[in-house]
C-alpha cells in the first residue's frame, strides 16, 4: 500500500518517555503505535468514543520491559515454548519506525522494522527481518506481520499477535466460532481437547490454544462484537488469567481481567521454518460490529 506521510506524524514522547505515534484516519479512525515492541496500544475505530483495545492502567513503560495490553508482538518464540525470554524478545526491543502517514485511500498506516542485532544474536542467533504494518480505517484494524530470513541457514519460530480486546464484562461475554476445534489446555494440562460449546464463556481462567480453526471469530459482548479474521496463522489463542491469578500479576490493575479478553493469532502449536531470503506472512483483522 503506497502512503503520503502527514504533516506531524514524526514520533512523540509517549508514557515513561517512549516514542510513539498517534495517527488517525481521514474518516476519524484513530491508532496509537509505541516504537518499544511495535506495540499498538490503542485503536478507536471512526465514529466510536471508546477504546476497542484493553491496556492496563498498571502497565509499566520502560525500556526492556513489556507492556501489558494492547497487541504485543511474540518472536521468535512464544510463551515459554523454548529457552527464550517469556514470548520473545521482539515485544521489548527498540523497533524502526519506517512510515507513518495516511495511505492514499485515508487510511492511517505505521509500519516498523526490527533486525537482528548483537543483541538478538546473543539470545538466538539468527539473521532476521521483522516487520509490522498497522492500517486502521472505518471499523477495520489491520495488523500485517512478515518475518525473513536474511541469513545464510534456516531457522525455526513461533510468533503471535497478543491482541487484548477491551470488554465490558468478561461474565457477558462470549467467543463465537470455536466449536469443533482442538486445543491444548494449558490450565488443566491436557494437550488434544474438542471444543463442544457454540458460544465459549470466559467464566474462569482460561489459556488455550487452539489449532486450525475457522478464520474468522465472534466476540459478542451484550451491547457489541468484534470480529477477528485471520491468515497465515494457524491457530488462536485465548486467554484470561481469571480474578485469582489475575490478582497476582503486578502490571494488571485491581479487576483488569474483567475487562479484557485476548483473542491472538498465533503460531503456537508448530513452529514455522525458514529457508534463507524466505519470507512468512500472517495477518489479524479485526472489525467493529455494533
Amino acid at each position: 500500500m503506497s502512503s503520503k506521510i502527514a504533516a506531524g506524524s514524526a514520533p512523540a514522547a509517549g508514557a515513561g518517555g517512549l516514542p510513539k505515534v498517534v495517527i488517525a484516519s481521514a474518516d476519524g479512525s484513530r491508532v496509537e503505535v509505541y516504537l518499544h515492541g511495535a506495540h499498538v496500544t490503542s485503536w478507536i475505530p471512526a465514529g466510536e468514543h471508546t477504546d476497542r483495545l484493553f491496556l492496563s492502567e498498571s502497565s509499566p513503560f520502560a525500556p526492556g520491559v513489556a507492556i501489558r495490553g494492547g497487541v504485543p508482538v511474540c518472536f521468535p518464540q512464544f510463551a515459554d515454548q523454548g529457552p527464550l525470554p517469556m514470548h520473545g524478545f521482539a515485544r521489548t526491543a527498540a523497533w524502526e519506525l519506517v512510515e507513518s502517514g495516511r495511505a492514499d485511500n485515508g487510511a492511517a498506516l505505521v509500519r516498523l522494522r526490527l533486525e537482528d542485532s548483537d543483541e538478538t544474536r546473543a539470545l538466538w542467533p539468527h539473521a532476521f527481518a521483522l516487520e509490522l504494518a498497522v492500517t486502521a480505517h472505518g471499523s477495520i484494524l489491520v495488523l500485517a506481520l512478515a518475518a525473513t530470513n536474511t541469513g545464510a541457514s534456516a531457522f525455526t519460530f513461533t510468533t503471535a499477535l497478543h491482541t487484548y480486546l477491551r470488554i465490558a464484562d468478561v461474565h457477558a461475554t462470549q467467543i463465537r466460532g470455536l466449536q469443533g476445534a482442538r486445543y491444548r489446555d494449558k490450565v488443566l494440562k491436557k494437550d488434544d481437547t474438542v471444543e463442544t460449546a457454540a458460544e465459549l464463556a470466559i467464566d474462569r481462567e482460561i489459556d488455550r490454544v487452539y489449532r486450525r480453526i475457522p478464520p474468522m471469530l465472534e466476540v459478542r459482548e451484550a451491547r457489541r462484537a468484534t470480529i477477528v479474521h485471520a491468515t497465515g496463522f494457524v491457530d488462536t489463542v485465548i486467554w484470561n488469567p481469571g480474578a485469582q491469578k489475575g490478582a497476582t500479576l503486578h502490571d494488571l490493575e485491581p479487576e483488569g481481567y474483567a475487562h479484557m479478553v485476548c483473542v491472538e493469532a498465533a503460531v503456537a502449536s508448530q513452529s514455522v521454518t525458514l529457508q534463507p531470503q524466505q519470507t512468512w506472512r500472517g495477518v489479524q483483522t479485526l472489525t467493529a460490529r455494533a
